[in-house]
């Protein structure tokens, strides 16, 4: 069952569902809190052939590769900064709010149809938010479109919604022992090299 507006509202009263900062009453809609953009971004340098990742054998990547090909985090001192992200352009971002969940409830975090309009896609393909995750949602950016678009920290960038399960989960995220984004803070890199599969 998807949690509506006044459902959202308790459980943030309740404290069951964290965001910090609150967002105003004002940000829930519908289904919907709608959650802002960081200060924080990465992204890959210039790459050639040798970097190529084989993301069939993840034995073969290590994290040293990882933070080889990618930028450590840019951070925008200032409100007013923006972040540009040139048309093929691909980033990594995340949310000002850091999010908490139970064990019970599955967060779905989807890009503004407006963003979309222009090119902008938020969460490339990991939108879903694990029950007992804790942290702020790094978010996938790829510009899709035409123009270079200017992101900068506080604007709306996308919208959390929230599914109740029929019971708690035996695996919560905060639980997992192969956790590898737990309490994540800012935008972290790909940790392909901890999957097992």
């Amino acid at each position: 069952m998807r949690l509506n507006d006044r459902q959202i509202l308790q459980a943030l009263d309740d404290k069951r569902i964290i965001i910090e900062p609150r967002p105003d009453n004002e940000k829930v809609s519908g289904i919907s809190i709608d959650l802002t953009l960081g200060n924080e971004f990465r992204v890959f340098k210039t790459h050639k052939a040798r970097n190529a990742l084989d993301l069939g054998n993840s034995s073969a990547v290590i994290a040293s590769t990882i933070d080889e090909i990618t930028t450590s985090p840019i951070v925008l001192d200032k409100d007013d900064e923006g972040f540009t992200l040139p048309p093929g352009g691909f980033a990594l971002g995340v949310t000002y709010e850091c999010v908490t969940l139970p064990s019970d409830i599955v967060g779905w975090l989807d890009g503004r149809s407006s963003l979309a309009r222009l090119g902008l896609m938020v969460h490339a393909t990991a939108h879903r938010i694990d029950p007992g995750w804790s942290g702020n949602i790094v978010l996938e950016f790829c510009n899709a479109g035409p123009l270079t678009l200017v992101l900068r920290p506080h604007m709306s960038i996308g919208a959390l919604n929230f599914e109740q399960l029929e019971s708690e989960c035996l695996r919560p995220y905060n639980k997992r022992a192969n956790a590898k984004y737990k309490d994540q803070r800012g935008a972290v890199a790909s940790k392909i090299a901890a999957d097992k599969s």
